[in-house]
């Protein structure tokens, strides 16, 4: 996709999505979709050419929109809150379009330094001593995860080799 259908695009779906967030109230918060539904409004085989993207925008129409589960709807109750503010899908936007990895400082000190501030601020706004240092993790998994390890590490029990 050359700059100039990425742009055209982007701002089509940047619509699209706006509309969808103006429009989510009057979506049922769960679709009425059995089993193999959404699997038959789908070709049996991949194209043999790409789809032009305004297929693709009228695809999310067609079988995405219709068969979704609208965690965003303000009557759906379960499971935990997503992220999906208009600040934080254009962030992820951008990050996804820079298309960086924060595994370490020099695979993108940026990415690494704002970190670093964000949690500090965090430490600060719920009043934890200079001590307290962290990072963001990926998901709730991999958070439950790090302390455990933390643990075991400590565990006069399980010595660490």
């Amino acid at each position: 996709m050359k700059p100039s259908e990425f742009r055209r695009q982007g701002h089509n779906l940047i619509d699209w999505l706006a509309d969808y967030y103006e429009n989510i109230e009057a979506l049922p918060v769960q679709p009425k979709t059995k089993p193999g539904d959404v699997k038959a409004l789908l070709p049996k085989s991949a194209p043999d050419q790409p789809e032009p993207f305004d297929k693709i925008i009228d695809d999310l129409d067609r079988v995405v929109l219709p068969n979704v589960t609208h965690w965003q709807h303000p009557h759906f109750y379960g499971y935990f809150p997503s992220n999906s503010l208009g600040a934080g899908v254009l962030g992820d936007l951008v990050s996804t379009g820079l298309g960086v990895l924060g595994l370490s400082w020099q695979s993108s000190p940026a990415v690494t330094e704002v970190e670093e501030v964000v949690a500090d601020w965090f430490r600060q706004m719920v009043g934890l001593s200079r001590g307290w240092f962290g990072v963001i993790n990926d998901t709730a998994s991999t958070s439950t995860l790090v302390p455990c390890f933390a643990r075991v590490r400590r565990s006069p029990a399980i010595p660490w080799r």
